[in-house]
């Protein structure tokens, strides 16, 4: 299918922030759409996407901040002389670098491109709440950097030096020169299948692929109790993150549904490939950050839960597999997003916490 024009929202009406229609009529929820929408995007009222809205809501009851754990155990675990191996700690600095400015460079997208372009109130206001939780994501690997004495300008530069993450930032990258780009604007079918393309890179692929070796990792070491302040971080984040991807895919499909002409056969071959390359340089990356593997977890099963996640991206995209049928062999991951906050799963929780310039070694 080739490109037709489609009338363009102007830029007032698509940022909310144009001169006040004194003679418009009310919004009526049919005027409601995800991209291109004429109804005015300040009117929540009446919602059209329950679906925004009680991910809102969920994200609003999750919340929580680093600094309520403590990282005592971590401190001290990090360090002693026999209590981590070399591959364990080459494994959690690199999982820690990698995460370090990848919560940045969501957050970026979020609120430079994807709110601009999403002309529905409802998903804004979960996009807003989004936002903060990439904040309150940032905040923790900062946190468990100062926690842990490491070096700053090592951990938070991983995402240039180390090749295996500069390949999945510059690959991220790629699908941000919207956000780079002014004049950008959805209402044409070629830059609106290019904003699909995008939410596709970030929803499904960075948050709903990239991130899940990292949380397997970390989540292992802490269900043999190491490291498990940053364990049950990553349990609030992994539970976040979950929402951001049901986000991202209920989107992604309603924009489909809205706008079918968009979903053609050569885009989804695209999308289809997309998820290959995002699943080879994942891949890639466990095996860099486990050459030799550790206790319970090493490349080749993180290679098979890749396959496997990115089979289940495909289809809850509506795509087919892209990979023959794998098992998960992490099942108590989907336990760990199911964990109440109330419940603390590994028992660090404490009233009051020291990082680690605070401790005195003996």
């Amino acid at each position: 299918m080739t490109g037709v024009e489609t009338e363009r929202p102007s830029v007032a009406e698509g940022s909310g922030l144009g001169e006040i229609d004194r003679q418009g009529g009310r919004v009526d929820v049919d005027d409601k759409a995800m991209i291109n929408a004429r109804a005015d995007v300040n009117q929540l009222l009446p919602l059209k996407y329950r679906w925004a809205w009680e991910k809102y809501l969920a994200g609003c009851n999750n919340h929580w901040m680093p600094t309520e754990i403590s990282m005592q155990a971590d401190i001290a675990l990090w360090k002693s002389t026999d209590g981590l191996t070399d591959d364990e700690r080459r494994m959690i600095k690199r999982n820690l670098g990698f995460f370090a400015t990848s919560e940045s460079l969501v957050a970026n997208n979020i609120v430079l491109a994807v709110y601009r372009q999403l002309t529905n109130p409802e998903c804004r206001q979960y996009l807003l709440r989004q936002a903060f939780e990439e904040a309150v994501h940032t905040h923790t690997f900062q946190y468990i950097c100062e926690s842990l004495g490491l070096d700053e300008g090592e951990l938070f530069n991983m995402y240039r030096e180390v090749p295996s993450i500069t390949a999945k930032a510059a690959w991220a990258l790629e699908y941000t020169r919207n956000l780079e780009n002014p004049e950008f604007r959805t209402g044409t079918f070629e830059s609106d299948q290019a904003f699909l393309r995008d939410l596709v890179a970030f929803y499904v692929i960075f948050e709903g692929m990239w991130f899940y070796t990292g949380f397997a990792q970390i989540l292992s070491l802490g269900r043999r109790h190491k490291m498990v302040g940053i364990a049950e971080q990553y349990q609030y984040i992994l539970r976040d993150e979950s929402i951001h991807l049901n986000f991202g895919i209920d989107a992604i499909n309603q924009i489909k549904i809205e706008n079918p002409r968009l979903w053609t056969d050569e885009f989804q071959a695209e999308i289809r490939r997309m998820l290959v390359e995002a699943c080879e340089l994942e891949v890639a990356y466990g095996h860099d950050t486990m050459p030799r593997g550790v206790l319970g977890i090493n490349a080749e099963l993180c290679e098979q839960y890749m396959h496997f996640i990115t089979n289940r991206r495909c289809g809850q995209l509506g795509l087919e597999p892209v990979f023959p049928a794998a098992e998960n062999p992490f099942p108590w991951m989907s336990e760990m997003i199911d964990l109440k906050k109330e419940k603390n799963f590994f028992e660090t929780r404490v009233n009051e916490y020291q990082t680690g310039g605070a401790l005195d070694w003996d």
